[in-house]
C-alpha cells in the first residue's frame, strides 16, 4: 500500500481533482435554504507550505495543482477551487495549498457547521490553531471511521461526509466499505464523497463488487488516470465515490473532469520523468 505522509504529496493531480469536486458538491448543497453539517473523517493539517523540505521532496505539486496556477482561462465550473487556492496565496506567488477543511471553510453559509477529525496528534494540533476562535469549526482528536459512528447522524439532517483515507495501511478497501455501510444506516440521506487510489484490477474490482453488494443506491464513480494502466513506481490515478450526489453534480462533474484531465495527464513526462498518459471515467456503479 501507499507509504504516507500528506506533505509529501500536497497539492499533487489527486488533491486538486478531489478538491475541485468536493467544491462543486459544497457548492451545490449551499443552493438549499436549510443549513447543512460537513464532517471531514481524515482532516489533516487543514495548510501545507509547498517550500518545506517534504513538499519539495516529490515535488508532486509541479504536476497538480502548478499547472493549473499557470492556466490564464480556468473554466467557470473550476474557478472556485482555484480561487480558494489563490485565497492563500494573496502575492500570487503558488506557495500554500489548502486541504480540504481549508477549503470546504470557504462554503460554509451562516448557520452551517464543519466538524473535522485527525487522528495524528501533532496534526490535530496544527489543524486546531488554524480554526482557533472559528465557532463553526470542531476539530476532534479521533479515529476518521469511528468520527462517523460519533456525529452521524447530524443535527441538521443534511450533510456531506468526506473520506478521504490515506491507504497506508493493508485492507483499507474493506474497512471504507464497511465504514460506508455502517454511516449509511444512520445517515442513509447524506451525500457521501470517498476517495480511493487505482490500484491493482483485483483489489478495484473487489471494493466494487463490495459497494455492489451493500444495497447502497445512487453511487456515482469518478476517477482520473494520468499515468498508463500497469504503471506501479507512483500512484497512476485515483477515483471519488459520490453517494447521493446532489441535483446537478452529475452534469458538473462531467465537463470539469474532461477538461481538467487533459491539463494533468498531457503526454510526455512528468517532472518526476515518468511517462503520462490517462484518462477520465464517470459513470453509476450503482443507479437509483
Amino acid at each position: 500500500m501507499l507509504a504516507y505522509r500528506h506533505l509529501f504529496h500536497a497539492g499533487n493531480f489527486a488533491d486538486v481533482f478531489k478538491h475541485a469536486l468536493l467544491t462543486r458538491l459544497l457548492i451545490l448543497l449551499a443552493r438549499k435554504d436549510k443549513p447543512f453539517c460537513y464532517l471531514d473523517t481524515h482532516a489533516g493539517v487543514g495548510l501545507y507550505d509547498l517550500l518545506h523540505p517534504w513538499a519539495r521532496k516529490l515535488a508532486e505539486y509541479e504536476d497538480g495543482i502548478a499547472r493549473l496556477w499557470k492556466l490564464g482561462d480556468i473554466p467557470e465550473l473550476l474557478l472556485p477551487y482555484v480561487e480558494a487556492v489563490r485565497a492563500e496565496n494573496p502575492n500570487r506567488s503558488l506557495r500554500f495549498y489548502p486541504g480540504s477543511p481549508r477549503i470546504a471553510r470557504r462554503f460554509l453559509r451562516p448557520g452551517d457547521r464543519m466538524v473535522l477529525s485527525e487522528l495524528n496528534k501533532d496534526d490535530c494540533a496544527a489543524l486546531a490553531g488554524l480554526f482557533e476562535g472559528d465557532r463553526p469549526v470542531v476539530v476532534q482528536h479521533i479515529d476518521g471511521y469511528q468520527a462517523l459512528k460519533a456525529f452521524l447522524p447530524p443535527k441538521e439532517r443534511r450533510g456531506l461526509v468526506f473520506v478521504d483515507s490515506s491507504f497506508d495501511r493493508s485492507g483499507e478497501f474493506a474497512r471504507l466499505t464497511e465504514a460506508l455501510v455502517s454511516a449509511h444506516r444512520r445517515f442513509a440521506t447524506g451525500v457521501y464523497a470517498l476517495w480511493y487510489p487505482l490500484i491493482e484490477p483485483a483489489a478495484m474490482h473487489g471494493f466494487e463488487r463490495a459497494i455492489l453488494a451493500s444495497g447502497i443506491r445512487k453511487v456515482l464513480q469518478l476517477e482520473l488516470a494520468v499515468l498508463p494502466e500497469g504503471w506501479t513506481m507512483s500512484l497512476r490515478g485515483c477515483g471519488l465515490l459520490v453517494v447521493n450526489p446532489p441535483f446537478g453534480f452529475e452534469a458538473e462533474a462531467r465537463p470539469l473532469l474532461n477538461w481538467l484531465g487533459p491539463v494533468l495527464f498531457e503526454m510526455g513526462e512528468s517532472s518526476a520523468g515518468a511517462p503520462l498518459g490517462g484518462g477520465v471515467r464517470i459513470r453509476w456503479l450503482v443507479p437509483e
